[in-house]
């Protein structure tokens, strides 16, 4: 029996390409049949797309596009880097005092500007992480980068304060760093520190917090709000049930985290077991944060 020799240019290739469909597409003659909303590709389709139905592809999709961009970039593992977007440069914390005393000078009864201005001394004080966030940055990414291959790639949630430190010291040696924007109601920009082609944006906290855990090799806490402590208590619970493999997890400014979370008290009570203190640790410099990860990395590598 004869047997049909398949031109090379033929194999699997029975259907055209996507992008040729998309182009295909635009060069139809329009009518009342080519113009309807039903007639759309159905990845084309941005109010199909956006159906609840669809919950479950817009998911998938926002797994999918950063995973491949990360890949395509080489960028085997992370380090996360949490933390307030409220904590700014010193410098920029104490422009935002002053301009609370300014105001508070010229209306010294009025108790919400009085909190403002004690709130802004507290971010004055705590300013002083965003430089050890950068200097982190600085570090690890002279240190990791090499031959194409990008691990512990610094890694954030895109937004100002510490986020935009931690960006910003991997920029300083320009090294590549990641950044897990979400769509808020309000308008959050990504800092520009960030690296463009690695620069994401989410609708879904869910696929977010799973990008940021997924190349993990170590979290790195500093002092924020709900968004540190959901992202913090959730890599806390994987690690705690096993869900995930142990992983350094540290907390800096062990003065603020001490007043915020009363771990003695859950210990105490029972709600947790003493191991599951051993989980994190506590660090103040960015020379004490890299000198435990390298630490780390050699005891459990057996160099």
């Amino acid at each position: 029996m004869k047997k049909i020799k398949i031109p090379a240019s033929f194999e699997n290739k029975a259907y055209h390409a996507a992008a040729n469909a998309v182009k295909d597409a635009q060069n139809q003659t329009s009518t009342p049949q080519t113009r309807s909303h039903a007639y759309k590709l159905a990845f084309q389709d941005n109010e199909f797309l956006l159906r609840d139905e669809m919950r479950s592809m817009r998911l998938l999709l926002e797994f999918e596009k950063p995973e491949i961009i990360q890949q395509w970039h080489r960028v085997e593992s992370t380090i996360v880097m949490f933390g307030g977007s409220r904590i700014l440069s010193r410098e920029d914390a104490l422009n935002r005092l002053d301009e609370v005393q300014s105001r508070l000078k010229n209306d010294p009864e009025n108790s919400t500007i009085q909190k403002e201005f004690k709130s802004a001394e507290h971010l004055l004080k705590w300013s002083r992480y965003y430089d050890v966030a950068r200097n982190l940055g600085q570090i690890v990414s002279a240190s990791c980068q090499l031959s194409g291959v990008c691990n512990f790639v610094v890694t954030t949630g895109g937004g100002p304060g510490i986020m935009e430190a931690a960006n910003r010291g991997a920029h300083d040696v320009q090294a590549k760093s990641i950044g897990h924007n979400i769509v808020l109601p309000h308008e959050q920009a990504p800092n520009p520190y960030i690296t463009p082609e690695l620069c994401f944006q989410f609708h879904y906290f869910a696929l977010r917090k799973m990008h940021f855990l997924k190349r993990a090799k170590a979290l790195v806490c500093f002092p924020g709000g709900f968004g540190t402590l959901d992202e913090l208590f959730e890599a806390l619970t994987l690690i705690q049930t096993k869900k995930v493999d142990p992983i350094p997890v540290i907390l800096v400014g062990k003065e603020y985290w001490n007043r915020l979370i009363d771990w003695d008290f859950l210990l105490e009570v029972g709600t947790i077991a003493p191991e599951d203190l051993d989980i994190f640790t506590y660090a103040e410099t960015a020379e004490e944060i890299w000198d435990y990860l390298c630490d780390y990395y050699k005891l459990h590598n057996g160099d």
